[in-house]
């Protein structure tokens, strides 16, 4: 066709009519060929720096391809396999032994139950009383006094510190209250109560236990107060008082405040972790 030249294209094939539409339709010039996949000069293609690039990634020992652990060599395969196996037996034994604490009275739970005690208790007590028909509907406050030994060796007992509001006034107005705060002294409280009778008695092997961790919650909470002296003695009671009924029913409640008054405990060298000078323990009297 006259005023028309052949373009050369991919694979010998002429583009002819080059004139008709803009510069930028028709890729390369008509003096040069279109670069395809199966013809880049040298390799110095896409193709070929993609190729270089992969090269020069660093070898993991792993399989060509492969990823997740198996794209490690293998002794980290190993590694890995084992925490894995680790993670999963620590996560199935403690679904196992918190399913056990809050199951019915069973074979399992009768011939391991201080297995599963020593297991869940403090850390991971179960309740549910939030789910049952009468919730608590009372408030309850833990109060502690101690015996203080001064610098000159004179002997004083404090007034009673409201240990509760403490937690409460931590947690009011904070967005991310601790965890410690919200539940570390009511559930140490609650775990006491239910190891022992009304008269502050322990009914079981768990009441010593309780009675050391009530001790050492009083102690780190009364070591933030600068009593001024050396405590040789610490004291708790609780104050309860009902919540009183709303004013659309017809329920009478007695509000006032009754208290549990528990006996005096001497303190160790094991209830601070920097330790109580000149403390001892109830079995060193």
């Amino acid at each position: 066709m006259p005023g028309t030249d052949p373009v050369p294209g991919v694979g010998g094939a002429a583009v002819r009519g080059r004139a008709a539409g803009p510069s930028w339709s028709v890729p390369g010039t008509a003096d040069e060929p279109v670069p395809g996949p199966g013809n880049l000069p040298g390799g110095s293609g896409p193709s070929a720096r993609t190729g270089a690039a992969r090269d020069e990634r660093p070898d993991t020992g792993g399989a060509p391809g492969a990823v997740g652990i198996t794209a490690l060599s293998l002794p980290y395969q190993v590694v890995a396999a084992v925490a894995l196996a680790v993670v999963g037996v620590f996560a199935c034994v403690h679904l196992a032994m918190a399913f056990l604490h809050v199951a019915p009275s069973n074979t399992l739970s009768k011939q391991h139950g201080e297995a599963v005690d020593d297991w869940v208790f403090p850390e991971f007590e179960q309740n549910w009383k939030l789910f049952a028909p009468n919730p608590l509907q009372q408030n309850i406050a833990v109060h502690a006094r101690a015996e203080v030994v001064e610098n000159d060796g004179a002997r004083r007992t404090t007034g009673w510190i409201d240990l509760s509001a403490d937690d409460g006034a931590a947690i009011r107005g904070n967005l991310l209250p601790s965890h410690v705060n919200q539940n570390e002294l009511r559930r140490g409280w609650d775990f006491f109560v239910n190891s022992h009778t009304d008269d502050n008695r322990p009914n079981g092997m768990r009441g010593q236990l309780s009675e050391r961790y009530m001790r050492r919650i009083a102690m780190l909470r009364l070591d933030g107060h600068h009593l001024g002296g050396r405590i040789e003695r610490i004291q708790l009671r609780s104050a309860s008082q009902a919540v009183e009924a709303p004013v659309w029913s017809d329920e009478k409640t007695d509000t006032r405040i009754s208290y549990r008054l528990l006996p005096w405990w001497s303190v160790t060298a094991a209830d601070l972790p920097g330790g109580v000078s000149g403390g001892r323990t109830e079995a060193d009297k």
